[in-house]
């Protein structure tokens, strides 16, 4: 019996062979994150994509990489005033100052979920596993900026909630054997 074929328009259908697309659907979406940075990282892009599209953020991803310096927290945690401003010039990223103010106030949370869990992902799985409802309330009450699809595309994205690949798609396989949350 041959395999399902993967849905017309999907992103497993879609991305392969995409420039963009392609790398982060075969080597990042949906696969367990184990590392702060990481975890943030993508945080930070969920946001800034709000009423955007990935491929955009996938095509500044550097630019926010170095606008925040390569997501060393305690640092992004420390920004004044003067970093705002600098962050609401900088044509690399998405200079919305709601989102910039988001990013440095969730900083200072997961700096804190760090002091008081060991890292930011050892809170993540204490939470685990709820359902996208209950994440999203605990996340909107944790975090500034976290509607219920930045919170799904996180939590999908990082491996804490199913989704991300389609059960015919080859990539969904190799995540599976990994054991994700």
């Amino acid at each position: 019996m041959a395999a399902d074929p993967l849905p017309e328009g999907s992103y497993c259908a879609i991305a392969p062979g995409h420039k963009w697309h392609g790398p982060y659907h075969d080597t990042e979406y949906g696969f367990p994150v184990s590392d702060d940075r990481v975890l943030f990282e993508r945080l930070v892009l969920e946001i800034n994509q709000a009423g955007l599209s990935w491929v955009l953020m996938l095509k500044r991803r550097e630019g926010f990489r170095a606008a925040f310096l390569d997501y060393e927290i305690d640092r992004i945690a420390a920004f004044g005033p003067d970093d705002e401003a600098r962050l609401r010039e900088d044509a690399r990223i998405i200079r919305n100052r709601l989102k910039i103010g988001a990013v440095i106030h969730n900083a200072r949370v997961v700096q804190a979920l760090a002091r008081e869990h060991g890292s930011f992902v050892a809170w993540l799985d204490e939470q685990h596993p709820m359902d996208l409802p209950s994440w999203t309330k605990l996340m909107r009450k944790t975090f500034k900026f976290m509607g219920p699809e930045v919170v799904n595309e996180f939590l999908m994205s990082t491996g804490y909630l199913p989704g991300a690949q389609h059960a015919a798609c080859p990539v969904h396989a190799e995540i599976a054997a990994l054991a994700p949350p």
